[in-house]
């Protein structure tokens, strides 16, 4: 009798601690959607930007949330409503981590999601995955183990960062046949004015990406006369 009373707490314990498992995975699978909710949403709660300049600046450290500047929300509404978008930046308003951000939101909730960056130098494009390794390596612990990713990111390529669900970001040099050999969701050029074959490169880039940024300060070429012909053709509209 008394082996069976203590069989009987034994379980009841055993129970106890499964329920309460239970209630804490949820509870965190709720943590998560909400943290995960809204690309704009994460960028600004859940994770941080670096800064280069932060000693000069007299910041208190190099890592800092996303700024709550007043186009970056309707920045963030027009990534998720168009197909392709194009932006004309100036310096220091961080729309090129606006864009970044918005790409590995994008392949981090999406298994098997895919996005290709592409710069005019490799030096370029490494900065940009850079910034997508920060965004990710700068979130809560609760949250990277649910997204985790294929290798840590000391083992990943400069030119890369893998999911474990799949997922990618793959960044590129200038060059339209840097892009044939890819069939992304998502297409991100950044400073597209200032690249010989950009043209060539949107026009690859069409035959897979269901999302195309187009991101440069102003300057002569292609782009220029294509973004014109875009905000046109809306206006006509």
């Amino acid at each position: 009798m008394a082996n069976l009373k203590r069989r009987v707490e034994e379980l009841e314990r055993q129970l106890g601690t499964e329920r309460q498992a239970a209630r804490q995975r949820e509870a965190q699978s709720a943590q998560v959607q909400e943290a995960l909710r809204d690309p704009y949403v994460w960028l600004r709660n859940s994770t941080k930007t670096y800064n280069e300049h932060w000693i000069e600046e007299k910041r208190p450290g190099p890592y800092e949330h996303f700024p709550d500047k007043p186009y970056f929300r309707p920045l963030f509404d027009l990534f998720i409503a168009e197909p392709i978008i194009c932006i004309e930046k100036s310096r220091d308003l961080m729309v090129s981590w606006a864009c970044v951000a918005y790409f590995l939101w994008e392949v981090m909730c999406n298994p098997m999601r895919g996005a290709v960056f592409q710069c005019q130098k490799e030096e370029k494009v490494k900065q940009l995955i850079k910034y997508a390794k920060t965004l990710y390596s700068q979130q809560p612990t609760w949250l990277k183990n649910d997204r985790p990713l294929s290798k840590p990111l000391k083992d990943q390529s400069d030119l890369s960062l893998e999911f474990a669900h799949g997922g990618l970001i793959k960044g590129l040099p200038g060059g339209a046949d840097q892009v044939r050999s890819y069939h992304p969701w998502g297409y991100y050029n950044d400073e597209t004015a200032f690249q010989p074959e950009a043209g060539e490169c949107y026009d690859e880039s069409l035959s897979a990406a269901q999302k195309i940024i187009l991101n440069s300060s102003a300057g002569p070429g292609w782009y220029a006369g294509f973004k014109n012909d875009l905000e046109l053709n809306i206006e006509d509209d």
